[in-house]
């Protein structure tokens, strides 16, 4: 039985295919730091509702470390930049590492990411914006979802760069 997600809707710019999923490929494992902006405007382009905050999906600690950047945060610093909308880097933490979602399949996925995420801080009836760079089977902004709204959050719209087949 496929559940009702908990976000209002889900905003991305493409199929996780071709230059696309090329320039994520390099923006995220090679470092290339330099594709946050032009990657952001793809995101622009989209019809992003009125929000009240924009949170990225965080990495864990071993992770920021490994990677030395979270690329999600890079998207939606340059999204908050354009749009004048607070970028909230403080609220949204991954408290547990879990093993990388590539490889697993959609229940194992859920199951990897249950509970890794916590909130820090007050957002109780804001309209937020989380923002990731692929999404998948949903699983990961499924979760951040959750805990924004159980801690308050009026409503999350989520917005990606690219979507990898059918959700």
């Amino acid at each position: 039985m496929k559940s009702r997600p908990l976000f209002a809707k889900v905003l991305t710019y493409g199929i996780y295919e071709g230059a696309l999923a090329e320039a994520i490929h390099q923006f995220k494992f090679y470092g290339l730091k330099r594709l946050a902006r032009p990657l952001g405007s793809l995101l622009l382009s989209l019809d992003i509702p009125q929000t009240d905050g924009i949170i990225s999906v965080p990495l864990s600690i071993k992770s920021l470390r490994d990677r030395g950047f979270n690329q999600s945060l890079l998207l939606a610093r340059m999204i908050a930049g354009e749009i004048k909308v607070p970028l909230l880097m403080d609220i949204l933490f991954k408290k547990k590492e879990t093993q990388p979602q590539i490889g697993l399949s959609a229940r194992d996925r859920r199951v990897n990411i249950k509970n890794a995420f916590e909130i820090k801080g007050d957002i109780e009836g804001r309209r937020l914006l989380l923002v990731d760079d692929v999404i998948t089977t949903g699983a990961t902004v499924t979760e951040c979802s959750k805990e924004l709204l159980k801690a308050g959050a009026k409503e999350v719209v989520v917005i990606a760069l690219a979507r990898a087949g059918m959700m």
